[in-house]
């Protein structure tokens, strides 16, 4: 599937650093905020906005998806429950308000949200790591992208490079 998208690939600053453990969470939020908006002030300038992440990722996008301005969130793998007698992430899901794509793993250890207005989730076979149906993955991300993402004017379809 073609589609007129460009995709920035960000690594989380703890990850460059070496470290295994995130930071707390408004460290990272603060983080994907920052890069956000130097993309957004730059080479993104003027482009709709989908944030995602997979796990951890996925739940910074949640919680930063009004304050980037996000126009939707695609989520792999999301943690939901995560082990022991922690409580549910399910809150972070619920206060998305733009349309989200979950992608999870039918065996996924940390459980598996529900559907809900302006939420799909697509199961694929696999667990958390999603390496198990690389084909589902793409199907649910292609059929929702179009979904989300702004028409292409007749113009700008003719003067439009590879993506």
């Amino acid at each position: 599937m073609a589609a007129n998208t460009t995709v920035a690939l960000v690594e989380q600053p703890y990850r460059v650093a070496g470290r295994r453990s995130p930071p707390r969470a408004p460290v990272l939020d603060a983080a994907w905020i920052a890069v956000v908006q130097q993309l957004g002030a730059g080479p993104l300038s003027g482009l709709a906005l989908i944030v995602g992440g997979r796990s951890s990722g996925a739940r910074v996008a949640c919680r930063t998806a009004g304050e980037t301005g996000a126009v939707a969130v695609l989520c792999l793998a999301f943690p939901l429950q995560p082990p022991g007698a922690r409580p549910s992430r399910q809150p972070e899901l619920d206060a998305v308000e733009v349309p989200v794509l979950v992608v999870q793993g039918v065996s996924d250890a940390f459980g598996m949200p529900e559907p809900a207005p302006g939420r799909t989730v697509a199961r694929v076979r696999g667990t958390h790591a999603l390496r198990s149906d690389a084909a589902g993955l793409r199907a649910a991300v292609g059929d929702w992208l179009p979904t989300v993402t702004p028409p292409r004017s007749a113009s700008s379809a003719r003067g439009a490079g590879r993506p």
